[in-house]
């Protein structure tokens, strides 16, 4: 029988684990779901989303399991559009055997499960940034990456106190993420006393970025700052803005640090800076991660692979706590963490399900990635 590309069931199985003396069944088997895009413009992140899954399920099998059983990841493919999360969610949440599921990087598809989400009563891991996605009173999702509340500050902070500018180009996407980020930073430049010279947004995939470059040319723009979720539209973005000669320094969101952004943009890309909320230099667990995940996929991991790992492993802490996979008793553990050591920071769960707060300040040194330093701003 064919195996379909839309489902792959186990892809780390745990017979699969070097040094088990038993062969485990899947009955046997703690299984954690995770939607993925496997095809669409975000296919390229899906896979780097799948490694870091991979690693932690590996790390956690190689001890011996949770409380004595093997995890077992489940994908499905979100297509990198909202009807493909829906049905990716649904055919998860169906199955009936899930003890967590890990969500979408992309704010604009976790709004479209929302409901479904807490309608499942399945503690629900998700990426997305866009602020409102932990405060629409739902008790099942559980955020792995700081929100872009704090994002939008340290990008503001950044710009005014460290590099000085005042005349501010904003540039975002007009999906949930890239909206909610650049009305949250004009806020945030706001409260700094400083009105943006320009703001324009674009659609995600959109073929010709010029206008938008002409028109922080033609602002007088002395800096920039981005909310663009994906790759290759950043990539494309910063082509034609050394194409037409704007060289302002740029502060962008995490995916302007990203490998695949890095890697199709090139030299384009040198000298930026990003406000990221995963980098190898930031803590002893973010090198350890890095080094592990390089030697493995030869390439370095971003926040796409960090916080997938960081889901499998705070899954693990709570089923340990539990001592099973009652959904109840893992959420109110998960609420219960504090201090948890992860990849992209340490975490605390409030009662929204948010875990972090702090973001990395980096630079793409001729391609490389340059840590400046951590900030963790006010709430």
């Amino acid at each position: 029988m064919k195996t379909s590309r839309r489902s792959l069931i186990g892809i780390v199985s745990a017979g699969a684990v070097a040094g088990f003396i038993r062969p485990v069944s899947a009955a046997d088997t703690i299984k954690i779901g995770m939607t993925i895009p496997m095809t669409g413009p975000g296919a390229t992140t899906g896979q780097l989303q799948t490694q870091g899954a991979k690693l932690a399920i590996d790390h956690v099998n190689a001890a011996g399991g949770v409380n004595g059983r093997m995890l077992e990841l489940v994908l499905e493919d979100d297509q990198t559009t909202n009807p493909g999360m829906v049905l990716a969610f649904s055919r998860l949440v169906n199955r009936g055997d899930l003890a967590v599921i890990i969500g979408s990087v992309r704010s604009t598809q976790v709004n479209a499960v929302a409901a479904d989400i807490k309608k499942s009563g399945i503690p629900t891991f998700i990426g997305g940034s866009d602020p409102t996605l932990t405060h629409m009173g739902n008790p099942w999702i559980f955020r792995c990456r700081p929100n872009d509340t704090y994002s939008s500050k340290v990008i503001a902070a950044f710009g005014v106190n460290d590099l000085k500018k005042t005349k501010w180009a904003v540039v975002h996407g007009t999906d949930a993420f890239g909206a909610s980020g650049g009305k949250l930073l004009i806020e945030q430049l706001k409260a700094l006393g400083i009105t943006p010279v320009v703001e324009q947004a674009f659609n995600n995939g959109q073929a010709d970025l010029t206008p938008v470059v002409l028109a922080i040319r033609q602002a007088g723009a002395d800096v920039l700052a981005t909310y663009i979720a994906f790759e290759n539209d950043v990539a494309l973005f910063a082509r034609q803005l050394k194409q037409l000669g704007v060289t302002i320094p740029w502060i962008g969101s995490a995916s302007v640090a990203s490998p695949i952004s890095r890697n199709l943009a090139g030299p384009a890309l040198f000298g930026s800076y990003i406000v990221s909320d995963f980098d190898a230099n930031a803590s002893p667990e973010a090198k350890k991660f890095a080094e592990e995940f390089n030697k493995i996929n030869h390439v370095i991991p971003d926040d796409q692979s960090a916080w997938v790992y960081d889901a499998i492993n705070l899954t693990a802490e709570a089923i340990k706590k539990t001592g099973g996979t009652d959904p109840v008793k893992l959420r109110d553990a998960l609420h219960a963490i504090k201090d948890f050591p992860g990849t992209e920071g340490t975490y605390t769960f409030d009662e929204n399900g948010d875990g972090l707060t702090s973001y990395n300040i980096v630079q793409n040194d001729n391609g490389n990635l340059k840590f400046i330093r951590q900030i963790t701003p006010a709430k």
